[in-house]
C-alpha cells in the first residue's frame, strides 16, 4: 500500500473497504479489540456480543466488518451469526494500526461527476491521497468529503473514511463511488466484497504486449526481502489469489496502451501482475518503471523518455469506469471517465513517435 494507513479502533467499523485495483487487505493485520468469554458465557451472536462491549458501534457496522472477514473468533474469521461459545477469544483485526489524529474537514475541490440522496460518484485527481495515513493527515479526499458532506450524519462521525467503500493509490486517478448513508455504504461494501461490482482500468505499459488480450493469475503478497513491496507467488504458497484480465487497446512499439478487467482485487494487482509478465506500468516508480525499459540506446530516446515522465508524473494507471448495482434504487448503475490530461498528454507525444518511427524517422543521435 502507498501511503501506510492509521485509524481509530471504532472508525474500522465504517466500511468494510475494498482496496481498489491494486490496493487490498493484503497484509498483516492489527488487532483493535479482543475479548475473551467467560466459562459462564451463554451462546449469543457475535455482533451482539461486541455491541455490548464496543462504546457506540451499531450493529450494522459491526456486521459489515464481519462480512469483510474483520472479526476473528479463535484466530479464524466469523461471520455476524456466529454465536460465542464459552471460552471463545473474540478479535476485531485490521489491517491497520489505532491512530489518534483528528481529522478536519477542509473546502478542497473535487471533481463529482454525479450525486444523489444515497451516492456519489467523484473523479479522483492524480495526486490525491485518499484516505489519511503517516504525513497524509491533511489535504486528502476523506478531507474533502467530510467539509463536502458536513451536513450529512454519516460525515459527522470523527472517522478517517467516512463513505469510503473502495480506494485507489494516490498517483492513480479516476471513478470512485462514496456512499452518503450506512444503509448504501453497508451496501455498496457487500457488492464490493463480493465482487460482483465491475471495474475497467487503462494503463500504459512498457513492451510490446505479444498477446491481444489474456489473463494473468498468480498469488500476490508482500515480497519477503522488501515488504513495502509486493510480488508474486506463482506456486500459490504465500499471498493470496488474484486474476487479473488484460486487452490491448493501442500499440507504439516500446510501450502499449491497455484495459484491464479485476476479477480480484489484491494490492497493487495491476501493477505487480504487468510487472510478473514483463510488462511494468510506465515510470512507475515502485516496482521499477521509472527508467527505460525498451527501445534505443540513443540519448534523443532516453531525453524523449524524460520528457514523458515530465509530462505524466507518476505511473500510468487510471480508473476508467465503475458499475454497480444502486443501493436503494436497485438498478444497475455505469459510470465512465476521461483520461486525465497528463494521461492524454503522454499518449499524444507516444503516437507522435510512433507515427515517426514507422516512417523510418525515429529519434537517433
Amino acid at each position: 500500500m502507498e501511503e501506510n494507513e492509521v485509524w481509530e479502533e471504532e472508525d474500522a467499523f465504517s466500511a468494510p473497504i475494498e482496496e481498489d485495483a491494486d490496493e487490498d487487505q493484503d497484509q498483516e493485520l492489527f488487532e483493535h479489540f479482543k475479548f475473551a468469554a467467560d466459562k459462564k458465557q451463554i451462546l449469543l451472536r457475535v455482533d451482539k456480543f461486541l455491541q455490548n462491549r464496543i462504546e457506540n458501534i451499531s450493529r450494522s457496522k459491526i456486521q459489515a466488518a464481519a462480512d469483510s472477514g474483520n472479526i476473528h473468533v479463535n484466530g479464524k474469521p466469523v461471520k455476524s451469526n456466529y454465536r460465542v461459545k464459552p471460552g471463545d477469544v473474540i478479535a476485531v483485526v485490521f489491517s491497520f494500526p489505532p491512530r489518534d489524529k483528528e481529522l478536519k474537514a477542509e473546502n478542497i475541490p473535487i471533481n463529482i461527476v454525479y450525486e444523489d440522496e444515497d451516492i456519489c460518484i467523484v473523479n479522483k485527481n492524480p495526486g490525491m491521497v485518499v484516505h489519511p495515513g503517516f504525513g497524509n493527515y491533511k489535504g486528502t479526499l476523506v478531507n474533502a468529503l467530510l467539509y463536502h458532506f458536513q451536513h450529512l450524519s454519516l460525515f459527522q462521525q470523527n472517522t478517517p473514511r467516512p463513505g469510503l467503500v473502495h480506494r485507489i493509490d494516490k498517483n492513480t486517478s479516476g471513478i470512485m463511488v462514496i456512499a452518503k448513508t450506512e444503509f448504501s455504504l453497508s451496501h455498496l461494501a457487500r457488492q464490493f466484497f463480493e465482487r460482483t461490482s465491475k471495474r475497467t482500468y487503462i494503463a500504459l505499459v512498457w513492451g510490446d504486449v505479444k498477446l491481444d488480450e489474456g489473463t494473468v493469475t498468480g498469488h500476490i503478497g508482500r515480497d519477503l526481502k522488501e515488504r513495502k513491496l509486493f510480488t508474486v507467488f506463482p506456486n500459490g504458497d504465500n499471498g493470496r489469489h488474484a486474476v487479473t484480465h488484460y486487452k490491448v487497446l493501442e500499440r507504439f512499439g516500446y510501450v502499449t496502451l491497455i484495459q484491464c478487467k479485476l476479477e480480484t482485487g489484491r494490492t497493487h494487482q495491476i501493477r505487480v501482475h504487468m510487472k510478473y509478465i514483463g510488462h511494468t506500468l510506465f515510470n512507475d516508480d515502485t516496482y521499477g518503471g521509472n527508467k527505460v525499459l525498451k527501445g534505443t540506446t540513443f540519448n534523443s530516446y532516453r531525453q524523449f523518455i524524460e520528457n514523458c515522465f515530465k509530462i505524466i508524473p507518476r505511473h500510468a494507471l487510471h480508473a476508467k469506469s465503475l458499475g454497480f448495482l444502486h443501493p436503494v434504487k436497485n438498478v444497475d448503475m455505469m459510470f465512465d471517465s476521461d483520461l486525465p490530461t497528463d494521461f492524454v498528454e503522454v499518449l499524444k507525444k507516444w503516437k507522435t513517435y510512433y507515427s515517426a518511427r514507422l516512417e523510418g524517422n525515429e529519434l537517433t543521435d
